[in-house]
Order: structure tokens, then C-alpha cells, then sequence
């Protein structure tokens, strides 16, 4: 039987942080990956509503929550915080949650959104999506690259 990350059917991508979490979205086939929105934080039961009403609408299949790793690969506290997120995202919704080296996401988006003719607040409103939607593209791309355990950006192939 195939796992859920290799069978077909939308998912979510998850730039985790404390006060806002962005999220992207993969079409049914798994080729593109959109940004969808930014959520702002409430308290556990609203956080938990959102994401269980987020599975129903968008008929989910599997969440990829982002995880911010040191340049030598190392975990972070961040780390720790986005795994104990993923495990409560898991128990939540009953989905399977995957994880994704977010390495330079966030500068990427900052890099993406530096060329968009937008204000200051647009801007801030869409980086943590933008970054969810850079990092789901890289799963889409290359799930099991994208999972394996996180490696030193200095180790050579």
C-alpha cells in the first residue's frame, strides 16, 4: 500500500512560528504549490479549528511543516518547537505530517517580495506564506530529498 506522502491528493505546506503561521497549498496531482494564507495565531481550540477546517475544505492528504535547521544541518530550539507543532498538527487532524529542511526560505521570499511593487505591510503579510509555498514546491519536487535527515550546506555530494 502507498504511504499518503506518495499518493496524490492536496497538501499543505507549514511555515510554523509563534504569532503567525503561513500555509501553501499543492493542486490534487501535487505539481504546483500556491500560497494560501497566513493564519495569525489565537489560542489552541481556534488554531484547532482552523487547521481541521482547513483539511475538510482544501481535502487534504497530508501536511509538510517547514523545519528551520542550522547551516551545519544541526537542530534548533525553532526545530523542536516545529516538531512539537507537527506532532500536535498529527493528533489534531488525524493527518501525517511530514517535515522539510526551510533552509533560506524566508530570505527567499524576503528576495521575491523585495522585487514586488507592494508596501511595507503587504509585504509582511505574505512572507510567511510565500516561504511555505518555496518550501511545499521543494517537497513537491523532491519528497524524499526533501525529508531525509538535514546535512551540512557545506558537505560535498
Amino acid at each position: 500500500m502507498n504511504s499518503p506522502e506518495k499518493t496524490k491528493g492536496r497538501i499543505a505546506g507549514i511555515d510554523y512560528g509563534h504569532v503567525r503561521i503561513g500555509v501553501a497549498i499543492s493542486d490534487p496531482m501535487r505539481t504546483i504549490a500556491s500560497p494560501l494564507a497566513n493564519y495569525a495565531r489565537r489560542d489552541a481550540a481556534q488554531d484547532a479549528r482552523f487547521f481541521r477546517d482547513l483539511v475538510k475544505n482544501e481535502e487534504l492528504k497530508l501536511f509538510v511543516v517547514g523545519l528551520p535547521v542550522h547551516l551545519d544541518g544541526t537542530e534548533s530550539q525553532k526545530s523542536i518547537e516545529a516538531r512539537n507543532f507537527g506532532k500536535w498538527l498529527q493528533e489534531t487532524t488525524g493527518l501525517p505530517v511530514a517535515f522539510c529542511d526551510e533552509r533560506f526560505t524566508s530570505r527567499e521570499a524576503d528576495q521575491w517580495l523585495a522585487m514586488a511593487e507592494m508596501t511595507k505591510k503587504q509585504k509582511k503579510n505574505r512572507r510567511d506564506m510565500l516561504a511555505a509555498q518555496i518550501m511545499l514546491a521543494a517537497y513537491l519536487e523532491a519528497p524524499d530529498a526533501c525529508t531525509e535527515a538535514p546535512r551540512s550546506i557545506s558537505d560535498d555530494d
